[in-house]
C-alpha cells in the first residue's frame, strides 16, 4: 500500500482539488473585508459555500485520462480508489476548517453541525463519483457528477420548509434538518463502499460443439 500512494497521489486531479479546496477560505476571507464585516447569516451561507466547493471537487477524485491503462494493473481498482478518496478527502477537511476558524468566534455557526453537512456532502460526492466510475466506461465523469450535486443541492434549497436541509440560524427546524443531514450521511457512506469493487462480469462458458 505504501508504495501505491506516490503513483496515486500523482494522478489526482490535482489542480481540480487545489482550486475548489482554496476557494472556501479565500471567500470568508474575501468577506471579512467587507465594510461592516461578517454577520452570523452571512457566515452560515459562506460556511456552506466552503463545504459544497470542495466536494464539487472530490467529485473528479477517480477522474483518470488513463482509465482503461490502468484497468490491466494488478491493483484493484477498489483499493486504489480508495486510496484516491484517503489522500483528497482531508484536502477538503482541512480548507472547510481553515475556513471556520476565519470566522470570528462571536458569529461562527454551530460547528458541529455545520461539519455534519460538510461530511454529507463530501459522501454524496464520493458516492457520485464511485456510481460513475462503476456503471460508465468514461475516464472522467468528474464534470458531470459536480453538476449533479450543485443542481440536488439547488433543489435542496427549494424543499418546504418542514422537510429543509439547509435551515437558517434559529430557525425550529434546525435540528430536525441535521437529524436528516445524519440520516443521509449514514446512507451514503455505505454505499460509497459498496460501489468501489470492480461488478463481477458474468463468465462465459466456451460453447462445446456437439458431434
Amino acid at each position: 500500500m505504501r508504495e501505491l500512494a506516490p503513483p496515486v497521489w500523482r494522478g489526482l486531479p490535482r489542480w481540480a482539488l487545489g482550486a475548489a479546496c482554496g476557494l472556501g477560505p479565500v471567500l470568508v476571507g474575501l468577506a471579512r473585508l467587507i465594510p461592516g464585516g461578517l454577520d452570523g447569516a452571512l457566515a452560515l451561507v459562506l460556511m456552506r459555500c466552503a463545504a459544497l466547493v470542495p466536494a464539487l471537487g472530490l467529485a473528479c477524485v477517480l477522474d483518470d485520462p488513463a482509465r482503461h491503462s490502468t484497468a490491466t494493473v494488478p491493483t484493484r481498482r477498489s483499493v486504489r480508489s480508495a486510496l484516491r478518496m484517503a489522500q483528497a478527502v482531508p484536502l477538503a477537511a482541512l480548507s472547510w476548517t481553515a475556513a471556520l476558524l476565519l470566522v470570528p468566534g462571536d458569529i461562527r455557526p454551530p460547528a458541529g453541525d455545520l461539519a455534519l453537512e460538510a461530511a454529507a456532502l463530501t459522501a454524496l460526492a464520493l458516492a457520485g463519483a464511485a456510481a460513475a466510475v462503476r456503471f460508465t466506461e468514461a475516464p472522467q465523469p468528474g464534470p458531470g457528477v459536480a453538476v449533479l450535486l450543485l443542481m440536488g443541492t439547488a433543489l435542496a434549497l427549494l424543499l418546504p420548509e418542514r422537510w429543509c436541509l439547509f435551515a437558517r440560524l434559529g430557525s425550529t427546524q434546525w435540528a430536525e434538518a441535521h437529524q436528516r443531514w445524519a440520516v443521509l450521511l449514514l446512507l451514503t457512506v455505505p454505499v460509497v463502499a459498496l460501489l468501489l469493487p470492480e461488478p463481477i462480469r458474468r463468465m462465459r462458458l466456451p460453447d462445446v460443439a456437439h458431434r
